[in-house]
């Protein structure tokens, strides 16, 4: 009988008493980390999947013989656990605590391999103690500051969101209408590192393209010039224009203003005004908005003197969009050459003049279509700039504007500092006080951790710890005047910005970390997230460790080498009539339609994250329970690439679990016994042996490269094969068997383990065999074939494939690297395969 859970069970015990510890100096280093969880209390497949990519990884470099950190933490405070102990009578710290309590169990189950010694949570003192130390320190060297900001505002959660935890204008989390709030709040200065950061991203070789170019965006870097326009009034007052296209200058119509621009004072009192402010205010909360809205403005009755023509005015308008955060919230309209401006002139009746012409376009509708491009095009319309090429006029006007003393070239950036506030209980203290003389000063570090009080379950509106006097009113030990605790903590992005290096050196008390064990471990040499973390978990890191460095901590620039961001698990959706979303356990299907077990009709929609809203969520429990942690993993790698989104099927739980119990009771029943490399020396011709040491070469490269799908496809080939060994042909027998055992192992931790101790008479553990090696077997390198890829006879790409490799393998090699073509190919309705030459794909 293969009974999977009592199996895992035992696996997991034996493997509690047989932990190894990290730290062997003599061996190569690799350190795998997953993103860390919010404990909310309940796995979900989404953490399945990453920390099955992670375990995977942890447990083939162990095999071949690294010294491997694989930890796990906790990303505790925040505002879910405080809204939940609100609705449960209870406080943040105990519900945390058991919901901690309840995944780690969930997660053993999994058997994952994971070094709970070095467990960490930021919301314990330990933690964040050291957090509060790294602010001060920040603040010594002036990375730290507080200024008077506009917020976005959760009138329901009462705290400050950023930018992208605002969605269509409405909290993340509570779905109110979010307000807009002017507040003094702390920042971090991550301006300071923004070229850094920029220039960087080059180096990130083993990043997602996708991933850098998110970053990259985000940062936005922008080499241009900074215009001086005067108003045209009897003042010197001018408005500072940020331009990256200087050389369109004399097709500049109007200036356009953001609506919080300095100017924007003259007009508090204009109803008409405030009116159109507080829309683009709303506009500017949603990016999605923001872009698809229709150019607007207000008229300012001001005009500004063009900068290089003569009595030339142009007018002044408020625009939506326009935002402050980016150059210096200022632009002049250039409606000939911009689409937006282009439309903002069209829609206000503004001159549309065009200072570049397309030397490629003949007849063109200029005044539908705005010429954007820049090669093969020379100025017009614009004084001495005429006839000139883009380069050259843009390099002669930067120059005319810093001689005549109205403008300088400039390069700024989209990313501004990061405002670090909460106005919320469940998280870190900022270690500062404020004097009653009005200094602000810093907790002296002898006295960290400041901790959070007692939780007061008042449900009353503002923050709890401006509330709480007893905690908030202390006296400075330095001055001994009386003095008030800072009582915003800090955003929880901030925890997860280097608990890496806290894993490194978990139990050290006194510092942060011991240098020689971050020389030692970081960077992490694998790190494994969702791709909705893309930007600023990663961006705020990397800050971090700049940030740490310019503190005098000995630390690397770059936190991670190498990133993978996995996809979603997708699962079907239905539902009734009225819109009622249905569970999929709980729907049945008959002729071709669905319906409810009542025998309600539901219908069938698109494949989407699972979700509890959407209610096609599975809970990990059952299937594990059911089928066994193995089972789940398995599937989750070999349904689809890592970085892409995976559909959940129960069919291919069913089958991946008929499978494994197919393996074990053939295994169990024979009469298998591991027989290592060098038993099989007088065999190495033998056939099973060659393809065997040649499958070892393929999955190897596999899981190096992360087509774990392709390496389970190509174990499960190997099995298919093995099973027609004759298992008279004994040593044979036991030696290919041992070598699959060794390299499903990864995927299947329990499974291998238990027949590991079936075949070894629990001499050993399989977490201590050494994994499979060709070079062991004195076997040739593989030998590989160049073969051309035909769509309907046409020549579409050239593979490198192993030689003799059969049709499907070199499909999934097509999969595995040519997705866009594998897209085309999907549709096939005959494949004409000529081994080691040729594939055509007739669609």
């Amino acid at each position: 009988m293969y009974n999977p859970h009592e199996i895992e069970l035992k696996c997991q015990k034996l493997w509690e008493k047989s932990k190894k510890k990290v730290g062997n100096k003599n061996k190569k280093k690799y350190y795998v980390l997953e993103m860390f969880p919010y404990p909310s209390g309940n796995i979900h497949m989404g953490h399945v999947r990453n920390y099955t990519i992670g375990d995977v990884i942890a447990r083939f470099y162990k095999s071949n013989d690294y010294d491997v950190l694989h930890p796990m933490g906790w990303d505790s405070f925040g505002m879910p656990a405080e809204n939940a102990a609100m609705t449960n009578n209870t406080d943040p710290k105990s519900w945390t605590e058991k919901n901690i309590s309840n995944m780690k169990v969930q997660l053993k189950k999994m058997g994952l391999d994971i070094d709970w010694d070095r467990e960490l949570s930021t919301c314990s003192e330990e933690y964040y103690k050291h957090q509060q130390k790294i602010f001060i320190d920040f603040f010594k060297k002036g990375l730290v500051y507080k200024k008077d900001s506009e917020v976005n505002w959760d009138p329901v959660d009462k705290t400050v969101l950023a930018n992208e935890q605002v969605i269509d204008g409405k909290g993340w989390r509570s779905g109110a209408d979010i307000e807009t709030k002017v507040l003094s709040q702390w920042f971090f200065k991550i301006s300071k590192f923004s070229e850094e950061l920029y220039k960087d991203l080059s180096q990130l070789e083993n990043w997602p393209e996708k991933v850098k170019i998110m970053q990259n965006n985000w940062i936005g870097r922008s080499e241009g010039c900074e215009i001086h326009f005067q108003l045209d009034k009897s003042t010197s007052e001018t408005i500072n224009v940020f331009t990256t296209r200087p050389e369109t200058i004399y097709g500049a119509t109007f200036i356009g203003l953001a609506y919080n621009h300095p100017l924007s004072k003259t007009f508090e009192d204009d109803s008409e005004f405030m009116n159109f402010s507080k829309k683009v205010k709303k506009l500017a909360s949603s990016r999605r908005l923001f872009d698809k809205a229709e150019k607007e403005g207000f008229f300012t009755s001001m005009y500004a003197k063009h900068p290089l023509l003569e009595n030339c005015k142009i007018p002044i308008y408020f625009v939506n969009y326009v935002l402050s955060d980016y150059g210096t919230g200022a632009v002049f309209g250039c409606p000939g050459h911009d689409q937006r401006d282009n439309s903002f002139a069209k829609k206000y009746a503004l001159p549309i003049k065009f200072v570049i012409k397309d030397l490629a376009l003949k007849n063109e509708s200029r005044e539908n279509h705005p010429i954007l491009t820049t090669s093969n095009c020379k100025m017009i319309n614009s004084a001495n700039l005429n006839e000139l090429s883009i380069p050259n006029a843009r390099k002669r006007v930067l120059e005319m504007l810093e001689h005549a003393k109205i403008g300088k070239r400039k390069i700024t950036f989209k990313l501004k500092d990061w405002g670090i506030s909460r106005q919320r209980y469940w998280g870190c203290p900022i270690p500062i006080i404020y004097l009653k003389d009005g200094t602000v000063r810093t907790v002296p570090e002898e006295d960290l951790p400041v901790l959070l009080p007692k939780y007061s379950n008042n449900k009353g509106h503002g923050n709890p710890l401006s509330n709480n006097k007893e905690w908030l009113n202390v006296r400075c030990k330095v001055t001994g005047q009386n003095a008030k605790r800072e009582s915003d903590t800090l955003d929880t992005f901030v925890d997860s910005s280097w608990y890496f290096l806290r894993f490194c050196d978990p139990e050290n008390k006194d510092k942060i970390f011991e240098v020689s064990k971050i020389k030692r471990w970081m960077p992490v040499d694998q790190y494994i997230g969702g791709i909705e973390h893309a930007i600023l978990h990663l961006l705020y890191s990397r800050f971090f460790m700049r940030a740490l460095n310019f503190c005098g901590y000995d630390v690397p620039l770059e936190p991670f080498k190498n990133l993978l961001t996995q996809g979603m698990v997708n699962h079907e959706t239905f539902r009734t009539n009225d819109n009622r979303w249905i569970e999929p356990k709980d729907v049945v299907s008959r002729n071709k339609k669905f319906y409810t077990k009542d025998g309600e009709e539901v219908y069938k929609g698109r494949s989407v994250k699972m979700s509890k809203s959407k209610k096609n969520t599975v809970n990990p429990e059952e299937i594990i329970k059911e089928y066994g942690a193995d089972t789940a993993r398995l599937f989750m790698m070999a349904d689809s690439p890592p970085e892409r989104d995976l559909e959940w099927s129960e069919s291919g739980i069913k089958a991946t679990f008929k499978y494994l119990k197919k393996i074990f009771l053939f295994l169990k029943s024979s009469n298998f016994k591991f027989n290592q490399a060098s038993k099989i020396n007088k065999f190495l011709n033998a056939e099973e042996v060659v393809y065997t040491n040649n499958y070892i070469g393929k999955i190897t490269t596999d899981i190096v490269n992360h087509r774990f799908n392709t390496a389970v496809a190509k174990i499960r080939e190997l099995s298919n094969k093995l099973l027609t060994i004759d298992e008279k042909k004994e040593e044979i027998f036991n030696y290919c068997w041992s070598i699959y055992v060794r390299l499903i192992y990864p995927f299947t931790p329990h499974f291998s383990e238990e027949i590991a101790q079936i075949a070894l008479k629990g001499r050993s553990s399989i977490a201590d065999l050494p994994w499979p090696t060709q070079k062991s077997l004195q076997v040739g390198k593989e030998e590989k074939v160049n073969i051309v890829v035909q769509i309907n006879g046409k020549k579409k790409s050239v593979l490198s494939v192993s030689k003799g490799a059969n049709q499907d393998e070199v499909i999934r090699c097509i999969e595995s690297e040519n997705r866009k073509l594998f897209t085309e190919i999907k549709t096939q309705k005959r494949v004409i395969f000529v081994e080691n030459k040729i594939i055509n794909f007739v669609v």
